[in-house]
């Protein structure tokens, strides 16, 4: 069975198959802030959506970022740590690429295991 969660635009925010929930790639709801805030409102995103779904940020396996700019890997990487548990780290890749929001300096998708 596959549940969608979040399906009122084009497409869902989370789908839920097989023990497994993949979030949609998340951009800051407020882009006013650098890329530290932006990965901030991000972080918070993925927590909600994660525990909507049934999970939560210890049951992460892989997560991929994209900058806009990849100088800014390191304070994307200060909301990061401050965020991310030490005992349950995910896999993670960071790549540069322009994103489709206009504003979006950071772009996060996430996947994790149900609890």
């Amino acid at each position: 069975m596959i549940k969608r969660l979040g399906t009122e635009g084009r497409f869902a925010t989370a789908v839920v198959v097989q023990g497994c929930v993949y979030l949609s790639g998340l951009m800051a709801n407020d882009r006013n802030g650098g890329v530290k805030e932006q990965t901030a409102d991000i972080l918070a995103q993925i927590e909600r959506r994660l525990a909507e779904a049934g999970s939560d940020k210890q049951h992460l396996i892989s997560v991929s970022i994209w900058l806009e700019d990849i100088n800014d890997f390191n304070e994307m990487n200060e909301a990061w740590d401050a965020w991310v548990d030490p005992h349950a780290k995910p896999v993670r890749a960071t790549v540069q690429s322009l994103n489709a929001g206009e504003g979006a300096l950071v772009e996060i998708m996430a996947h994790a295991l149900l609890k």
